[in-house]
């Protein structure tokens, strides 16, 4: 049984750094597993932040956290990370770390594609 649990979050200030953890068990990085960061605001949709194939460790970003965020795993400690450098308002959300078994060699991105979540962890940001 998989399961994920994030930690991390906190509040900070505009311009100040965070850095997300999210331990995953119950599955072998061997299998073709995706693993990504989503969060969502208050009133808005879940949308994807960064994502990274556990094996070749490909990533993907939405583009206004490019250059900020970066996503990262340890095999040996079974977990996945986010840097956010250079918070902005607009970050402050519940993030939420996910992944899948990936049905084809291609980095899934999309929420709706995940079928494992953590709880969440929220981040606040303040200006």
């Amino acid at each position: 049984h998989v399961q994920l649990v994030e930690s991390g979050g906190g509040s900070v200030q505009a311009g100040e750094s965070l850095r997300l953890s999210c331990v995953v068990s119950g599955y072998a990085y061997s299998d073709g597993y995706c693993l990504g960061w989503f969060r969502q605001a208050p009133g808005k949709e879940r949308e994807g932040v960064a994502q990274i194939d556990a094996d070749d460790g490909s990533t993907y970003y939405r583009d206004s956290v490019k250059g900020r965020f970066t996503i990262s795993r340890d095999h040996a400690k079974n977990t996945l990370y986010l840097q956010m450098n250079d918070l902005k308002d607009e970050d402050a959300a519940v993030y939420y770390c996910a992944t899948v078994r990936r049905p084809e060699t291609r980095l899934l991105v999309l929420s709706s594609e995940y079928n494992y979540w953590g709880q969440g962890t929220q981040v606040t940001v303040s200006s």
